[in-house]
């Protein structure tokens, strides 16, 4: 097949709902990637950057949802970017590798030289222009994102060259310092990679009439054959083979599993809205509009009484009302909120057509990573007036007439 050395295709990770559970009570209506950070679906913060890569041909969404939940978005996406976006939905799990090769004839219509790969729940500043450009001086098969982090490091590279020489998955002691982000650039060489995955464990298979016990002992009998995983049964035997390489970026890098971690990278992409989107940000002296402080994101459909102080770190979706005096600080706030007069909201994400009465207060102590970190606020919970929710995480359909303070309300 003759290689296009201009075109480039995008492939985002998007999971499906049994990979979304420990974002519950946010992931009960609206699927975990459609989830809004800085007022974005969370998708869309990966999309609208590889739509600064260079002669992008077309960007897929490959997961497990039902077709159903992502049509309008991938419509509008497409139309507002001018680019291609598909979902792709797969009929089974099959590993973020196997997914891949699964819709390989497709991702493989434009005939592209490089293939990204990400993760839809990876928060980061997505250098990806950079990325094939190191990439091509490589002149490797893939280039995996990495980061320093302070310990539990996954990837050993060589410090001159860059080649990934070892991969361990979730070390329990000290390996590297480097761990891998969650994005990766490919040749289209990676199809044989995985298909030679699949090959050897029917290779194997067939070889032998494995035991009882052998069956139970063998690690490649324990997914089906077109079950591949990237990391171990990519990364990990094709690392020192000057194959793979490392792309070190110095910049903010999270992984968004809990409702807690998505509060923290809904402030980080405002803050980075101030370089590549400036003109989503807020902006108000207290005047004619409210008083915004650092970092805000407005739906121009809310409704934002002067008197209130917004800020930092605060995102306001479309048809909320915020009513004089309320003060919200590093909060996420979805559609069709209320929050009334006189009311606070810090270190919270008040959910969907919920409401927040007079005076009440909705707050947290602001731990990003502990269980009750955050206060959340599911779909249509009502906050009666002179309430205080601190430290709770409250199901749907639910109203509060008393105080709370480190419960789950069931």
């Amino acid at each position: 097949m003759e290689i296009s050395e201009q075109k480039v295709v995008a492939v985002i990770m998007v999971g499906g709902p049994t990979k979304g559970t420990r974002f519950r009570p946010l992931s009960f209506n609206t699927p975990k990637p459609l989830f809004p950070l800085a007022g974005q679906p969370m998708v869309h913060h990966p999309i609208s950057a590889c739509k600064r890569i260079s002669n992008l041909a077309q960007i897929f969404l490959i997961g497990f949802f039902e077709e159903r939940e992502f049509t309008l978005y991938v419509s509008s996406i497409s139309n507002e970017l001018k680019i291609p976006v598909r979902y792709l939905k797969e009929d089974k799990p099959r590993g973020s590798a196997g997914g891949l090769y699964y819709f390989r004839n497709i991702i493989m219509e434009d005939n592209p030289s490089h293939i990204f790969l990400l993760n839809c729940d990876v928060c980061c500043s997505f250098p990806l222009t950079n990325m094939l450009e190191a990439h091509k001086r490589y002149g490797g098969m893939g280039t995996v994102s990495a980061e320093t982090a302070n310990q539990f490091g996954e990837l050993v590279a060589d410090p001159i060259t860059k080649e990934l020489l070892h991969y361990t998955e979730k070390p329990e002691t000290f390996v590297s310092d480097l761990i891998n982000c969650g994005l990766y650039i490919f040749t289209p060489d990676i199809f044989t990679a995985i298909q030679e995955v699949s090959t050897h464990r029917e290779d194997q298979a067939n070889l032998r009439h494995l035991s009882t016990f052998e069956a139970l002992q063998s690690p490649t009998r324990a997914f089906p054959l077109d079950f591949v995983r990237l990391d171990q049964d990519i990364l990990s035997p094709f690392a020192g083979k000057k194959q793979l390489y490392t792309y070190e970026t110095m910049d903010f890098w999270e992984q968004i599993k809990t409702p807690g971690m998505s509060l923290k990278c809904s402030g980080l992409y405002l803050s980075q809205f101030r370089f590549t989107s400036p003109d989503l940000l807020a902006g108000g002296d207290g005047t004619r509009s409210a008083l915004i402080v650092g970092d805000v994101y407005v739906h121009p459909s809310a409704k934002v009484h002067p008197t209130a102080k917004i800020g930092p770190n605060v995102s306001i979706s479309a048809n909320v009302r915020v009513g004089a005096g309320a003060r919200l600080i590093n909060c996420i706030v979805l559609d069709d909120v209320e929050v009334q007069e006189n009311a606070v909201v810090i270190n919270s994400i008040v959910g969907w057509k919920s409401s927040i009465g007079k005076w009440s207060r909705v707050q947290a102590d602001g731990d990003y990573n502990a269980k009750l970190g955050i206060t959340i606020l599911g779909e249509a919970v009502m906050v009666e007036d002179e309430v205080v929710v601190i430290n709770s995480i409250v199901l749907p359909n639910k109203t509060l007439n008393l105080s709370v303070q480190d419960e789950i309300i069931l």
